[in-house]
């Protein structure tokens, strides 16, 4: 073909130029029409069968492409892109532009993805949740981030630390070891390097987190604590540690002691708490010194009552207490235990100057809220606090109803823990009951397409979930573990026979 006067280049040369076969219609017809016509059916739908043939023009302005997947990836690499950064854990890959999936909490606040760092994780039992979140802990240890898990209830991630070389604390039956639920962690240890202000500021953060932790223990059983309560309880903690004789030593303490200061006061104590006498401060007092004393002599004695009798080593990679052994003491047994390590790894974790990111696994803190008020606060405050720690809180649960079973309806305590999902900016969401993921949707405010995807897509394979960050598009990930990670994460293996290799 000549070029046209302007020297331009007409739409059938350009094509020709790239390997399309050239119009058939003789050029008077073409001038006849007063434009040049590429898109005529001038050869079969599917094209010739012959080497460097196959392409077909369709009615404009569309344009038909037959190619393999991999080709057309390679032509348009970013035609379907998930828009969430390569950077953190590999989890598996997004289904719809078949791309890897990466989890990084911390990096999805600093690039402005969501507010907070805390996860949330709901799935039915058998539904790969746990394998994913050993997967994401593991996997983020090549970052050199540091796990907890606060309490281990049914023993899911000690094949990963003994995997690791690592020995799980196991605390419960036929365990030897204890730990002391107002133990004094790095306190202790790094007093005499702080300045006088630095102490007063430490102690009283610590301080405030027993009283806490003793008030939720109290409440446990039944007793709401009052205002006098905690005051006694603080000024207690403060004789008992050491406080009072200027913050020259710290002296450990336990339960025990605590509970003795309030069943045999001295005058200093009593007069010193505006009592009249010795007998109204033991009558105002005996209900929480009750409270104190069955955790001494009750289903956890000798658990959370005695000296810490085992070292952490917090260069390890992962951390874990065990509390499988517990499940024989009952539920509220469990709850009290997963209570006293929550306010524990709180207070040794924000004790860290490190300034590392550490992840703290909660799995069923739904046991642990049901014993009250202050113990659904000291989550609250926990997952607030999140982000000026540096901390990736993960809560585990099985349905979004879990929270709403702390209390009464219309509570208080239900209140709190209705708005802890919203202290949570990842939501993970493994395949549920269509019931369940009719919840889900009203608490996500998910789409009908997002709700199908957590009632049909993800109960169809083992591993798939809804990965939805803040009010953003939920992405379709498919976990995928090595061949290794399967042996270790394998959470049915105890209902499987072992047979001879």
């Amino acid at each position: 073909m000549s070029r046209s006067k302007t020297g331009e280049r007409s739409a059938a040369e350009l094509l020709g130029a790239f390997g399309a076969p050239p119009t058939t219609k003789p050029p008077e017809e073409n001038k006849r029409r007063g434009r040049d016509r590429v898109n005529r059916p001038i050869a079969p739908r599917r094209g010739r069968t012959l080497p460097g043939e196959g392409w077909s023009p369709v009615e404009a302005p569309l344009a038909v492409y037959q190619a393999a997947t991999s080709e057309i990836g390679g032509l348009f690499p970013l035609l379907a892109a998930n828009g969430i950064p390569a950077v953190g854990a590999r989890i598996g890959y997004d289904t719809l532009s078949g791309g890897a999936f990466y989890a990084h909490p911390i990096e999805w606040v600093l690039r402005g993805l969501a507010t907070n760092p805390n996860c949330v994780v709901f799935g039915e039992p058998g539904r790969g949740k746990s394998s994913t979140v050993v997967a994401f802990l593991l996997r983020m240890m090549l970052f050199g981030v540091k796990t907890l898990i606060s309490g281990d209830v049914k023993g899911e991630y000690s094949p990963l630390l003994r995997a690791l070389g690592i020995t799980p604390i196991a605390l419960g039956r036929g365990s030897q070891a204890r730990l002391n639920a107002l133990d004094l962690g790095p306190l202790r240890t790094r007093w005499d390097g702080w300045s006088v202000a630095r102490q007063r500021e430490e102690l009283e953060g610590v301080l405030g987190r027993w009283v806490k932790l003793l008030v939720a223990l109290a409440e446990a059983q039944g007793y709401r604590p009052t205002v006098t309560d905690e005051a006694v309880l603080s000024a207690v903690l403060r004789r008992l540690v050491g406080a009072h004789d200027g913050y020259t030593a710290l002296t450990p303490v336990t339960i025990p002691d605590v509970q003795r200061q309030l069943a045999d006061p001295d005058q200093e104590l009593w007069d010193g708490m505006r009592f009249a006498d010795r007998r109204q401060f033991l009558d105002a007092l005996r209900p929480i010194t009750d409270a104190l004393g069955n955790l001494i002599s009750g289903p956890l004695s000798g658990l959370f009552d005695e000296q810490t009798n085992f070292e952490l080593d917090w260069d390890a990679p992962v951390q874990s207490m065990d509390l499988s052994l517990l499940r024989s003491r009952g539920d509220q047994a469990v709850a009290v235990a997963l209570t006293c390590l929550g306010s524990w790894s709180s207070m040794v974790t924000d004790l860290q100057d490190d300034g590392e990111i550490r992840i703290v696994v909660r799995d069923e803190v739904w046991r642990q809220m049901r014993l009250g008020l202050r113990a659904v606060q000291a989550v609250d405050s926990d997952l607030r606090l999140s982000r000026a720690e540096k901390k990736i809180q993960i809560l585990v649960m099985h349905k979004p109803s879990d929270p709403l079973s702390v209390g009464a309806f219309g509570s208080q305590e239900v209140a709190i823990a209705k708005d802890l999902l919203a202290l949570c900016s990842t939501r993970i969401l493994f395949g549920q009951s269509t019931r369940v993921a009719d919840e889900l949707a009203e608490d996500f405010a998910l789409s009908e397409r997002e709700q199908d995807v957590t009632a049909d897509w993800a109960m169809e394979r083992v591993g798939r979930a809804l990965w939805k960050i803040e009010n953003n598009p939920g992405y379709k990930v498919q976990t995928v573990l090595s061949r290794a990670e399967k042996r270790i994460f394998d959470t049915n293996a105890q209902l499987r026979t072992r047979q001879a290799e």
